[in-house]
């Protein structure tokens, strides 16, 4: 029994025609037309992975954690059961929305909804991008990976690692905690930061061509204030990338190349080396925010930490011989 990838989100906003422009003309994300009060997305054979809905709120609504067996969700519901969390069956007409065959409704303590399915529809439709791109790193790997902002993310801890059986990939403890948590071999599809205000800190689309996030940075550009993160590559799952603010206000990471592991034999170890090897200038933050986050990149830069080469990157090596056979 266990979660083997994130499915699917959902978000809340009154912005519908916006997230269509966003969704589809920046991201590249297919926009399928659900009629009504929503709107949802395609990024692969899924038949969904995005969906927006016309609601209130501007915010997450809703985290689908895909799981292997059926009978799988029997077990979570009894584990959440057993340690105190409410949890119930979906009824048809939902499972119908998210286009699964089955799902039940958790929260975990903070109260974000998280939805675990089992069997997606698939369509044999070809997907067709909203602009110009190669397509988007899924699969198995799922649709990319979640944030949230929470109070106390060591608080959170039990409920993901413990009763979800989320896997800690890596962490930080100074100046505050935060955990990355993966569930395959994408180094994470999960992980909370330390915030004042909790909610959504971002969801990110893994592109597959490097010149995919490039010419979606050239794109975000023309819109004034849509970069949140200029193009940078982080320390710890190796993505090159970008953020841009979404218009319900969290951000989108845009990237390319992320770091794929071993799950079965990955260690967890503390981060001491900032978020960033270069780049990523929080444009949305104070100066003096920006200033400290800066002297973090410098830090590296002066004691020379790279991501490491073509040759230990498991993932590249694989996708340069699939290229050439």
């Amino acid at each position: 029994m266990a979660i083997n990838a994130l499915g699917y989100l959902g978000v809340r906003t009154d912005r519908l025609d916006d997230w269509s422009d966003f969704a589809g003309g920046l991201l590249g994300m297919q926009e399928v037309d659900r009629g009504g009060k929503s709107t949802a997305f395609r990024m692969d054979d899924r038949r969904q992975r995005l969906l927006v809905s016309n609601e209130p709120g501007e915010a997450l609504a809703f985290l689908g954690w895909e799981v292997e067996h059926r009978d799988d969700l029997r077990d979570y519901a009894a584990r959440l059961n057993n340690a105190g969390h409410a949890v119930a069956r979906a009824s048809s007409e939902l499972a119908d929305r998210r286009l699964v065959s089955d799902l039940i409704v958790t929260h975990d303590p903070a109260g974000n909804r998280l939805e675990l399915f089992h069997g997606p529809m698939i369509t044999s439709d070809p997907f067709v991008p909203g602009r110009p791109i190669s397509g988007f790193k899924t699969g198995a790997l799922g649709m990319g990976h979640a944030v949230l902002k929470v109070a106390d993310a060591e608080a959170l801890l039990p409920f993901y690692r413990d009763v979800l059986g989320f896997h800690v990939t890596d962490y930080a403890l100074k100046p505050y905690p935060l955990y990355f948590f993966h569930v395959n071999g994408r180094h994470h599809s999960f992980a909370m930061v330390p915030a004042d205000k909790p909610g959504f800190h971002h969801f990110m689309v893994e592109f597959c061509h490097l010149d995919d996030v490039g010419q979606g940075y050239d794109l975000a550009q023309l819109d004034d204030e849509r970069v949140a993160y200029t193009l940078g590559r982080h320390t710890n799952d190796f993505m090159t990338s970008f953020y841009v603010n979404s218009p319900s206000g969290f951000f989108v990471e845009n990237g390319w190349g992320g770091r794929v592991i071993d799950p079965e034999t990955w260690q967890p170890y503390e981060m001491q080396d900032g978020p960033s090897l270069w780049g990523h200038e929080r444009l949305h933050m104070p100066e003096q925010s920006r200033q400290r986050m800066r002297e973090l990149r410098l830090d590296v830069a002066r004691r020379g930490i790279r991501a490491p080469a073509v040759v230990d990157c498991p993932w590249l090596v694989g996708e340069l011989s699939r290229h050439q056979n």
